[in-house]
């Protein structure tokens, strides 16, 4: 049977909506319980009172909590989770999301360098090899700027990484900037904007989302989601005086002395913010990801692990009756 032209694209067409359509739906957290919110605003008042001499505010703190327990019915919590703030490295777990999606869909290939750059931007949070995954992901370089048409023909490849979690359904976030260790010069800080108005932005909610997937194998595939969590596994057991190591310095923090639980995360951190995504097994079962956002209390550690502290108390109790019978988020 002869199929021409047009009819194959069609069909081609037909068959990318409806796989989009299955990537964009993957997720879907439902509406918290009374008792998951109630854990979550707990969580946030607890902290808001144990700072309030360090003059922290409700809105200097985003938290949001997804409980896996039974990983095909999540539940959703969160207090001021749709807010847009200043994700710091916490994007990189959007670029390590779009690295896999293009290797799987073969938009680039993976070489020594693309790996090396991947494990140093999750595991060491390395601004330098997150650099060059943005090089490699959106096909742009930075460097003196450019004359206005050329630029925005650049920003145009920059937005790649936006489109593709737009098209997921992924709202009020950007994504598009490159981490500085210091600050960005030529087209990357034209690309930013004058005032700062095209900086990377990310919501708790998103955040939480995206982490969600990884943890339950829907982000890109089964495959690739465990490779994603081989990076972001922490030991919240080692000796170090590092107070901004991922694994013990922020919500690790709060699993010190504790026994049988097992950690991932992706940890930011500036001058102004201090965040953490982090994905938590507790031995009596309990699996959810906890995400915490602070802004303008950088040199607070203990505040991201106050949080998490109210949030595992409340977790080791026992699993409400919707994670009855529920299986372990596949890796």
């Amino acid at each position: 049977m002869k199929i021409n032209l047009t009819t194959a694209l069609l069909v081609f067409a037909l068959s990318c909506a409806a796989a989009h359509a299955q990537r964009r739906s993957s997720f879907a957290p439902t509406a918290s319980t009374a008792s998951l919110q109630e854990l979550v605003d707990n969580a946030a008042h607890t902290a808001l009172a144990k700072f309030a001499d360090k003059k922290l505010t409700e809105n200097q703190l985003s938290i949001t909590l997804i409980d896996l327990r039974d990983p095909s019915h999540p539940l959703q919590a969160s207090f001021r989770g749709n807010e847009r703030i200043y994700p710091a490295s916490v994007v990189k777990l959007f670029y390590l999301g779009a690295v896999h999606r293009w290797l799987e869909d073969k938009k680039i290939q993976e070489t020594d360098e693309l790996k090396r750059a991947v494990r140093d931007m999750i595991v060491d949070s390395s601004n330098e090899a997150t650099q060059y995954v943005v090089d490699v992901l959106t096909q742009t370089t930075g460097g003196f700027e450019l004359s206005p048409k050329e630029m925005e023909e650049w920003q145009n490849k920059r937005n790649a990484v936006n489109r593709y979690y737009s098209g997921l359904g992924y709202m009020n976030i950007n994504v598009n900037q490159k981490t500085f260790c210091e600050d960005a010069y030529g087209r990357e800080k034209v690309s930013r904007g004058p005032n700062g108005e095209n900086r990377n932005k990310l919501t708790t909610d998103a955040t939480a989302r995206l982490l969600s997937e990884i943890v339950t194998g829907r982000a890109v595939s089964q495959a690739r989601s465990g490779q994603m969590m081989e990076l972001l596994k922490r030991d919240y057991t080692r000796a170090t005086t590092d107070t901004d190591d991922q694994g013990i310095g922020f919500s690790g923090i709060a699993l010190q002395g504790m026994t049988g639980v097992k950690l991932w995360s992706k940890a930011g951190w500036t001058s102004t913010t201090r965040h953490d995504a982090a994905y938590i097994e507790l031995p009596n079962g309990a699996k959810f990801v906890l995400v915490t956002f602070t802004v303008d209390h950088a040199n607070e550690s203990q505040i991201i692990p106050t949080v998490a502290k109210v949030v595992i108390d409340g977790m080791r109790s026992e699993p409400p009756a919707s994670a009855a019978g529920s299986r372990s988020p596949q890796r």
